[in-house]
């Protein structure tokens, strides 16, 4: 250790800089990425060119709001409660069209440089390339388009490099002291890389020691990212579209998956689920009689009969969202008491034909949630009245969130 702190008590600060600066400049770049920011912060309650969600579609906001767009949107989505109290008619009036649901302030939670980012984002949102031949993107397909960041790349390949040149430049040194030793000549001095390098011990290993730091933070990002997908839209045995049943036909979520208001998971409903209607309705208005066949072969039924004559075969759904192990989440908590909309974590369900991961669903994504996330007061959870009136003396008319209810503690989540 006390050789480590010499070495870097002599080196130049300059330098260090520079390279800091340098690879800080690579590395974190991506801090004002408003695609990244608005991924995290915005994505579950809106879209852009997706449609509604919790709130409202984003496309072409910047026309919408009133002038100069860029200072309304910086001022709504630092803190819109301000905005609102203000008596701005325009924001009163997203307000009332959207159900009176109070946005995130976000004031405290990113920095105004990250506002920034997010609304030119919104403002130039990337165009989405849509898959060769119209087919839908599978696990596979997504993980492929994903691959590693531009500067994981850029960062092995200058590693390579540097490895390259230090092997051929102590190859060619060998050679010519064999040459030399036939000779009867000294040894030959080392050149290029390996000569700098040995007359520059301190910035070499200076060097070494950064790009070491900067190429295993490229390896734990990677390492995290790993298993994380936010547009995993697997195959079903059975065509069934959600636009059709959530959305067309307004059939509430529970009423398929009665495990939400219930229980920790939310459950797959059986097919006696799907006879319920489809006994009566044997074509979709979409796939014909083809996908509802699937149903009836599944449980058995002969639709010329009425009967459950036949042999079944049990479907075989693809899981769409899943939580590793370790990671409890209980969907009664959140649906029932915590009162959120379905919407918030899966998406707008309603427009999808096939059901498709929205949120990443990773810690992260789930703290930051929790911290933003305001808790239902006394009205809607008197079970909770006691708290509630506690935590409010506590915090003084500010918002009571999860986070403020000891809902960032390790063990609500990991026992």
């Amino acid at each position: 250790m006390n050789c480590i702190y010499s070495l870097v008590k002599q080196i130049s600060l300059k330098p260090l800089f520079l390279l800091t600066f340098f690879f800080a400049s690579l590395t974190y770049g991506w801090s004002a990425d408003g695609a990244k920011i608005f991924k995290q912060n915005c994505s579950r309650c809106h879209t852009i060119g997706h449609g509604l969600l919790t709130g409202p579609d984003l496309k072409d906001v910047a026309s919408r709001v009133p002038q100069p767009a860029d200072t309304w949107l910086f001022n709504w989505i630092k803190n819109n409660k301000k905005v609102l109290a203000s008596g701005d008619a325009y924001a009163n009036k997203v307000f009332n069209e959207n159900g009176k649901q109070n946005m995130d302030v976000m004031d405290g939670v990113i920095s105004d440089d990250d506002i920034k980012a997010v609304i030119a984002y919104v403002k130039n949102p990337p165009v989405e390339a849509k898959p060769a031949g119209g087919g839908e993107k599978t696990e596979t397909a997504h993980a492929e388009e994903k691959g590693m960041s531009t500067f994981a790349v850029l960062l092995i390949v200058a590693i390579a490099l540097i490895f390259l040149v230090a092997v051929l430049g102590n190859v060619k040194k060998n050679l010519q002291d064999i040459v030399n030793a036939k000779k009867g000549l000294p040894p030959s001095e080392p050149v290029g890389a390996v000569k700098w390098a040995s007359q520059n011990k301190r910035t070499f290993v200076l060097i070494l020691l950064v790009l070491g730091f900067f190429t295993l933070r490229a390896i734990y990002i990677g390492v995290m990212n790993i298993g994380v997908y936010d547009t995993y839209k697997p195959e079903q045995p059975i065509k069934f579209s959600h636009k059709t049943h959530a959305g067309k036909l307004a059939i509430n979520c529970v009423y398929c998956h009665s495990g939400a208001e219930k229980g920790k998971t939310s459950g797959i409903p059986s097919v006696n689920v799907c006879m319920n209607c489809h006994k009566a309705i044997s074509e979709g208005p979409l796939t014909g009689k083809v996908e509802i066949a699937k149903i009836y072969d599944a449980v058995g039924w002969d639709p010329a009969t009425g009967k459950y004559n036949k042999p079944q075969h049990p479907l075989k759904w693809n899981r769409v969202h899943a939580l590793p192990d370790f990671a409890y989440f209980n969907h009664s908590q959140h649906v029932v008491v915590g009162k959120q909309d379905c919407k918030n974590c899966h998406g707008d369900i309603a427009s999808m034909d096939v059901a498709q991961q929205i949120s990443p669903l990773t810690m992260g994504w789930c703290v930051e949630c929790h911290r933003k996330t305001e808790v239902p007061g006394m009205a809607t959870n008197p079970y909770y009245a006691d708290l509630h009136k506690k935590l409010a003396e506590k915090y003084k008319g500010e918002p009571i969130t999860v986070e403020k209810m000891g809902g960032l503690d390790c063990i609500k989540c990991h026992y």
